[in-house]
């Protein structure tokens, strides 16, 4: 993994945060865990590191957020080019294919159903760690604010 491997999980539920955590943690990956529970706080978290701190390596959106919804969250970090390199994999409940179609269109990286067990949510972020995190390479970004 890189030095400052990195992720920054969006979800209004604290339970699934923490249950991720959990998991991560079941992982034994040396991996930091960054929470935000609505798109607003996670784009203040962003802008906040831009230029002084490392950047997440990569970003887990919930699609359906109470304040802003995942595709504005989306759109709005494409549009920035301090930020557009992250990798986002939208992580949801949903199995829709409308909100699979239109995450892809504006620019998701990957598109996860939520897990439906412990096991196969701790196995999950080991592949996700393993792939994004270690495989996985991305542009320099700018090192301005967004």
């Amino acid at each position: 993994m890189p030095t400052h491997a990195s992720i920054l999980l969006i979800d209004d539920s604290p339970g699934e945060c923490e249950l991720f955590r959990t998991a991560l943690t079941q992982t034994g990956l040396d991996v930091v865990l960054y929470t935000e529970q609505d798109a607003d706080a996670a784009w203040h978290f962003l802008s906040s590191r831009a230029g002084h701190e490392p950047l997440p390596s990569i970003i887990l959106l919930d699609w359906h957020l109470h304040k802003m919804h995942g595709d504005e969250f989306l759109k709005r970090l494409r549009a920035n080019p301090h930020v557009a390199a992250i990798p986002v994999v939208v992580f949801t409940t949903s199995d829709d294919a409308s909100d699979l179609s239109t995450s892809y269109a504006l620019g998701a990286n990957g598109y996860v159903v939520k897990p439906d067990t412990f096991d196969q949510l701790v196995a999950f972020v080991a592949a996700l760690c393993r792939f994004w995190l270690q495989w996985n390479r991305v542009p320099q970004m700018s090192e301005s604010r967004c």
